[in-house]
């Protein structure tokens, strides 16, 4: 499975927090709300593909006061990272020890724990658990379209998704290589990410469509990145860097119109990123009236 680095998962979180969809949060809300009170009382969630924990910290202040989450990652570092990120977070740490790692952050008490699991083989497991919720951040367009579809049928808890990438992309200003570039992205963003050849660019549409197969109701919505320089240079120059590397990697590009491309990119005035937020709810099964 595939890792990615803390420096880019720090800097793109604020970005990523800002461009959540409010309507399909509202939702999300709202259908949690009619399940388990107006307060959100003690909520489980699990987090799958974690990262540093920056869906936990995006999503947690609209939960409710007491909080129970388990951070999913295959990558131990990115894990140690979220621990470390957490306490940084945190107003107050109450407990932190191999056992329990709990905090205190606003008037939210979370209790977290940290799971190490290769989603490809024990998705199951973790979906066994049952929490109210299930939750991720850019995780989905890194898997098979057949791991989607196995994930969706045995789905039984609500899911909400967020900044699945969607394949587009436009650059300000335009640059002869932007269409190459493009279409040699979106094939490596295809290959193997260690679930089989990635959905990319599809996934969010796949997984919708089979979500919606087995009567969960489906919300979506554009979560797109808006980036512009000064204020997100740093992000720009390292997503600009990540997608020529990808491009260079496929082979189908020149090397010197990468390196083009890439020069006006780090310079870039500002470029937006495609992405779609989901919320899945199952269907609701109907209660049995005592004889």
């Amino acid at each position: 499975m595939s890792s990615f680095s803390a420096e880019w998962l720090s800097v793109r979180e604020p970005v990523d927090h800002a461009s959540c969809n409010n309507m399909v949060k509202r939702t999300l809300l709202d259908y949690l709300k009619a399940i388990h009170g107006k307060t959100l009382p003690n909520l489980s969630v699990i987090d799958l593909g974690c990262g540093t924990g920056s869906n936990l910290r995006g999503l947690a202040p609209f939960l409710g006061r007491q909080q129970s989450w388990t951070l999913v990652d295959y990558d131990p570092l990115l894990l140690s990272a979220a621990r470390e990120a957490l306490l940084d977070w945190a107003d107050e740490v109450i407990v932190d020890d191999d056992q329990n790692f709990e905090i205190k952050q606003s008037d939210h008490t979370l209790n977290i724990k940290f799971l190490q699991a290769d989603l490809m083989k024990s998705y199951a497991d973790v979906l066994d658990k049952k929490p109210d919720l299930i939750t991720a951040a850019a995780f989905f367009d890194l898997v098979s379209v057949e791991w989607l579809r196995q994930f969706a049928q045995a789905l039984k808890s609500p899911l909400y998704t967020v900044l699945t990438y969607n394949g587009i992309e436009k650059w300000l200003p335009s640059h002869a290589a932007d269409e190459a570039v493009l279409k040699a992205f979106i094939e490596h963003q295809q290959t193997d990410k260690g679930f089989g050849s990635a959905a990319g660019p599809h996934a969010a549409q796949a997984l919708i469509s089979v979500l919606q197969s087995r009567s969960f109701t489906v919300s979506q919505g554009l979560s797109n990145w808006a980036l512009s320089n000064p204020d997100h240079q740093t992000l720009i120059r390292l997503l600009a860097q990540g997608i020529a590397q990808a491009v260079v990697e496929t082979g189908q590009v020149v090397q010197g119109d990468v390196n083009e491309w890439l020069a006006a990119r780090v310079r870039a005035e500002g470029c937006e990123i495609g992405h779609i937020d989901i919320f899945a709810a199952p269907a609701l099964v109907p209660a049995v009236a005592p004889n």
